[in-house]
């Protein structure tokens, strides 16, 4: 069975920086692609990022130029610079992986970050 574990949330002063990780873990699995998602009190859940097995990297406007996805093999990064209180979320990352029998949607249990003025 394939899981996926974030790490690293916390929280941080405005302007600071904190970085997410999310691995997975399993057996006879691919990755084809990756992302992470966030979603804050009473709101509804936003595209963050996301980066394909080939590289290419995408962002929400909202963290463009702040925010960078990269990933290592099996475990995708979420480095996140110039917080400002208003990335306070929940932020959860997801793979679109392929097994033996399908393709999956995977989704990780998330990780909170609050950002303080």
């Amino acid at each position: 069975q394939v899981q996926l574990v974030e790490s690293g949330g916390g929280l941080v002063q405005a302007g600071g920086s904190l970085r997410l990780s999310c691995a997975a873990s399993g057996s006879s699995f691919s990755i084809n692609a990756m992302g992470w998602y966030r979603q804050a009190p009473g709101k509804q859940r936003e595209w963050v990022a996301g980066i394909l097995n080939g590289g290419s990297t995408y962002y929400a406007d909202s963290v463009k130029g702040r925010f960078t996805i990269y990933k290592v093999e099996n475990t995708v990064y979420l480095q996140m610079n110039s917080l400002k209180p208003e990335d306070t979320a929940v932020y959860c990352c997801n793979a679109e992986i392929t097994t033996v029998v399908a393709q999956r949607l995977l989704w990780g249990k998330g990780t909170q970050v609050t950002v303080s003025s």
